[in-house]
This record gives structure tokens, C-alpha cells and sequence, in this order.
């Protein structure tokens, strides 16, 4: 070829460059990604506090007690009405499940006594039993 077919097929483009701009445009997308404060969606979750429990269900035999003032014993340890929960659906899930044994003191008090068969009931514990009603069979006048 020669220069003057050269020069007459070097037209000017009529196109526009757009690299350099798509270029400016992915630098300021991430410059603002950048800057966005993250999304927070937090949820509160109450955790439980102090130390956990090494109290285990018994794999036979697991004894609820009810004491006078009213304190719950789980096969003779202090238990909260929330460990008892926890106990009671380890017991549950045990194969084959265990019996639970409600032995509540005579002096203990009602609304105490069934709180503590509500939560065995809720629980889900199909082997249930009352120890220590012996001692109640004799009415003094």
C-alpha cells in the first residue's frame, strides 16, 4: 500500500472510547462498596450465664425431688427450673428412656409441686412414677 491509500482509508473514527470510562466507573463502584457501612442484622440472643451443669441424667433412674422450701433436687444436686427442662429432655432422648421419679416433700408447696410435673409433662417423659407417698398413707386426726 501506499501512502496515499494509507491516508485515504485513515479516517477518524466516530466511535467513542469507552474503556477509560468504564475504567473510572469500576473504581468508583468499588471506592463506594468501600464506604458503605456493613449491614447489620443482629438478633439478640439471651445466653446463659455461670458455669454450665455437670449434672447428667442417670441412664435407669432419675429422682425429682421437691424439698420443703421448696428447692428442686435432681437425683440429690439443687437444680433451676431451667436445668431441670434441659435434664429432663436428656432423659427423654436416652435410649431406652428412664424413669423419672417425682418424690415431692409433704411440705413442699403446691404451685412448686406442679410447676415441676408441668415441665415432666411438657417434657414429654413417658416413664413416670411417685416415690415416697408411703409415708403419707397414715392421716392423724
Amino acid at each position: 500500500m501506499s501512502v496515499a491509500q494509507v491516508r485515504a482509508n485513515s479516517e477518524p473514527f466516530g466511535e467513542l472510547n469507552t474503556t477509560p470510562l468504564i475504567d473510572i466507573l469500576l473504581v468508583l463502584l468499588i471506592m463506594l462498596i468501600f464506604t458503605l457501612p456493613p449491614q447489620s442484622n443482629t438478633l439478640t440472643v439471651p445466653l446463659p450465664s455461670g458455669t454450665p451443669t455437670a449434672i447428667h441424667p442417670d441412664k435407669v433412674r432419675n429422682v425429682v425431688a421437691i424439698t420443703a422450701d421448696d428447692t428442686i433436687l435432681w437425683n440429690g444436686q439443687p437444680v433451676s427450673e431451667t436445668e431441670l427442662n434441659t435434664l429432663l429432655r436428656e432423659t427423654v432422648a436416652l435410649r431406652p428412656e428412664p424413669v423419672v421419679e417425682l418424690a415431692p416433700d409433704g411440705r413442699a408447696s403446691y404451685e412448686e409441686s406442679a410447676r415441676v410435673l408441668r415441665l415432666v409433662k411438657l417434657s414429654g417423659a413417658t416413664r413416670l412414677g411417685f416415690t415416697g407417698n408411703e409415708r403419707y398413707r397414715r392421716f392423724t386426726r
